[in-house]
């Protein structure tokens, strides 16, 4: 049995090494946050110490955790009742104090992203979407007509990131007007780490000049601590509000929803929801989305980061996982103060790998805030329509919202009445459309696309006036051919090649 003591022996040896090779790292990186925190002038000093001391909490768990992999075992369907179809929760009807209920509840917008992958400089939020009104502008149109339509005092707050503050701040004035009070708050600053050493990049507290890329927002999943840190979260409880509804500001589809607001502050069974999350049907397109499971008894998000290898395959399957998350989430603001001042928001590390400019490795650890779910109590999954969930992501996504497929009305859009049937045609456009100047370019006027099922177009490409788009319609110019689809073409089942050729699909 000897060799046997000496196995566990060396087991615990390699264990405790481990543990001590952890202590040093923890111990440097602190040291190195301390360095930072001395270059931080004093108005700004409290700030970056919160800043800094969430850094470090997360850092801690992300040495501390075996990887992200969820246990796959352990994963099972979600009870029936626990992901409810929409339109059981519609069939309730509306009380007839809408506005009592409407007066509970503070909208959230995602605001950290830049238009960087849309090759656009500044706020993402400030991209031109439909009649040249901005994903914000559209946002404002709807709390506007909310507030006006039931006489009520529905606030907008916009997370932000250091990267869209100051420029969101800016265009805010032009709001004054609305009916709508807008807050802002801002995401936390964390600082990016050094792949090989773990330790951070930035040397002092600046984020410009060769500092710059030395920091990041810490994901969406920081809104539980940046908004209790920033004191909105006191405010909006003192003044008696209790839910909050927070989405994407780029998911065009996340509208206050009256219906599920009234399925929260009036549940069937007595017994409230602290935390509900819209998901919709998967289609091919989606088979990435998070997916709402079942695990030690309670509601989970699992993303496919968490998945082990060997069960992507089956996670990415439509038919075990059907639904996905469409980040539209309604939480208890009671229920954030007390987990937040618990220290109980359990939320997986996303651990994102970048190479910055100058070539160097660092990774950057995020959240996700739908990961939070199974930290409250009593959640829900609500399984809503589709066009509950329009994202744009990319100018194929800008195509069809621009398009007369939708409809706007009072800052919402909506599917046509005209076309026939309600699924979103499938639209690919290739790499001369990627950025939203080029794509601008190459359409004249947007094609009318009612009867269209799927596009695809690759190469250079330009579209003339009222083009008219139906069924399946392929346009690719090869390298160094150029197709023009003259103005008033009509393309139906068409297959449009290198040199101009109109065939019939």
């Amino acid at each position: 049995h000897s060799t046997f003591i000496h196995k566990a022996m060396s087991q615990d040896g390699a264990s405790q090494f481990q543990e001590v090779i952890r202590q040093e790292l923890e111990l440097s990186v602190k040291k190195e946050l301390e360095k930072i925190l001395t270059t931080a002038p004093s108005h700004e000093f409290e700030h970056t110490k919160k800043d800094l001391d969430g850094f470090r909490k997360l850092f801690h768990r992300f040495l501390q955790e075996k990887g992200p992999s969820v246990d796959w075992g352990k994963i099972q369907r979600p009870p029936e009742d626990s992901i409810q179809p929409y339109e059981k929760i519609k069939a309730r009807g509306l009380p007839d104090n809408i506005s009592s209920v409407l007066n509970k509840l503070v909208v959230v917008k995602l605001n950290g992203g830049l238009g960087t992958s849309m090759g656009c400089k500044g706020p993402k939020s400030l991209i031109g979407v439909r009649n040249e009104n901005t994903f914000l502008d559209l946002t404002v149109q709807q709390i506007e007509h909310l507030n006006k339509t039931y006489n009520t005092d529905v606030p907008l707050v916009l997370m932000n990131s250091f990267n869209t503050d100051e420029d969101t701040k800016k265009i805010l004035q032009k709001y004054n007007h609305c009916r709508v009070k807008i807050y802002t708050f801002n995401q936390s600053r964390y600082p990016r780490i050094n792949k090989e050493s773990l330790l951070p990049v930035a040397k002092d507290v600046s984020y410009s000049g060769e500092n710059t890329d030395a920091w990041y927002p810490p994901g969406h999943g920081d809104i539980y601590a940046s908004f209790y840190n920033s004191g909105l979260l006191d405010t909006f409880i003192g003044e008696g509000k209790e839910y909050i509804f927070v989405s994407n500001i780029d998911n065009l589809g996340a509208t206050v929803d009256l219906y599920i607001l009234n399925h929260l502050m009036n549940p069937p069974n007595g017994k409230r929801c602290e935390f509900v999350m819209e998901v919709t049907n998967k289609t091919r397109a989606d088979v990435k989305g998070g997916t709402l499971t079942q695990y030690e008894g309670k509601l989970r998000l699992v993303e496919i980061a968490q998945v082990p290898k060997a069960h992507v395959d089956e996670f990415k399957s439509v038919s075990k996982f059907k639904i996905f998350n469409t980040n539209n989430l309604w939480i208890s603001l009671a229920a954030v103060k007390r987990l937040q001042e618990q220290n109980a928001i359990d939320m997986e590390i996303i651990v994102n790998p970048k190479t910055l400019d100058g070539g160097l490795n660092v990774i950057q650890l995020e959240t996700a805030v739908g990961a939070a779910i199974k930290s409250f109590e009593n959640s829900l999954g609500i399984n809503v329509p589709r066009s509950r969930f329009l994202p744009v992501k990319t100018t194929s996504d800008l195509l069809l919202v621009m398009s007369n497929l939708y409809s706007l009305n009072a800052g919402s859009l909506t599917m046509s009445e005209k076309r026939e049937f309600p699924t979103v045609p499938l639209v690919k456009l290739g790499s001369s459309f990627t950025k939203v100047q080029d794509y601008l370019r190459r359409f004249e006027s947007i094609p009318d696309m009612l009867e269209l099922d799927h596009l695809t177009v690759s190469g250079d490409v330009t579209f003339g006036k009222n083009v008219s788009l139906k069924g399946t319609v392929i346009i690719i110019a090869n390298h160094g051919d150029r197709i023009d689809i003259p103005p008033g073409a009509v393309l139906e089942n068409k297959i449009v090649s290198g040199n101009l050729r109109i065939l019939d699909h």
